[in-house]
């Protein structure tokens, strides 16, 4: 409990789209696998991997929701076209944000697990929607008090603000269901967990005190010794990831307008590195 006193940041991309071609570049270089960089027809491509990575970046940056429009706009690449390439580089984007996750400095003692929605549909359309039929369904959003009909992401987040790893599940899959599962992956050990009440119950405590975390949630206010619990430091310290999301949100992790699994995962994965690399180049430079 000594590292309570926290800096806060932002964590917002600030960044131009030159230098973050270098940096696209400079990662294709380090992380594109051979088979992968050396495949058939690569240098017939209207476009490079490496600038198309960046185009993606800018685009979660510039929060931009459709595809279509920003092809509109940049006049890059036909809307198909974009599409189908930035696809193919789903792979890649998936072992830059593992690479990053070994080389980032996390030297503090929590890590916070919360999850957000990915509505796919209006509500209004929830028991009509015939997208992702049979991998989506219907919950309920708390915090708007309105039922949504799509997928969770569940994610694991240092105590200032890096996101460390995500899953995705149905909607109705409960936090705590989900959380054990997540935390098999290789993470940090002997860490404290940050959770809300969602993550309350004895059988996940012992769970994921056997895999060497001690998870900590706040009380209800209706149950007993709530407010000598309640540490709001720690409450402070939780809601970190809440502002993780916000600004997830506008790099479109949540607005996800694929219409397809592949297309669900890297719209999710850009958003992420996008996030990852505002905190590396805000923190560490």
């Amino acid at each position: 409990m000594n590292r309570l006193n926290l800096n806060r940041f932002s964590h917002h991309l600030q960044v131009g789209f030159k230098d973050l071609a270098i940096i696209c570049r400079h990662w294709y270089r380090l992380y594109a696998p051979a088979n992968f960089s050396n495949r058939r027809n690569l240098k017939q491509a209207k476009i490079s991997d490496s600038l198309l990575l960046a185009l993606l970046i800018w685009q979660a940056k510039s929060g931009i929701e459709s595809q279509r429009r920003f092809c509109e706009v940049f006049g890059c690449l036909s809307h198909s076209r974009f599409n189908r390439y930035s696809r193919q580089l789903l792979q890649l984007i998936c072992l830059i944000r593992q690479e990053m996750n070994r080389k980032v400095d996390l030297s503090g003692q929590f890590l916070i697990i919360d999850s957000f929605p990915v509505p796919v549909c209006q509500p209004i359309r929830n028991y009509r929607a015939r997208i992702f039929r049979g991998y989506a369904n219907i919950s309920y959003k708390a915090t708007k008090k309105v039922y949504y009909y799509g997928f969770k992401v569940h994610a694991i987040v240092s105590d200032d603000g890096y996101i460390l790893d995500y899953a995705v599940t149905k909607a109705s899959v409960h936090d705590a269901n989900e959380m054990v599962e997540l935390m098999k992956n290789a993470h940090p050990a002997n860490r404290c967990l940050l959770g809300d009440e969602g993550y309350l119950g004895k059988e996940l405590h012992q769970q994921l005190k056997q895999m060497g975390y001690e998870l900590w949630t706040p009380y209800r206010k209706n149950m007993a010794g709530s407010k000598e619990h309640n540490d709001h430091r720690l409450m402070a310290i939780r809601r970190t990831i809440e502002s993780d999301f916000s600004l997830l949100t506008y790099y479109n992790a949540k607005n996800n307008r694929a219409r397809s699994l592949t297309g669900i995962q890297s719209r999710l994965e850009i958003a992420i590195l996008t996030y990852n690399l505002a905190y590396c180049l805000e923190r560490f430079n």
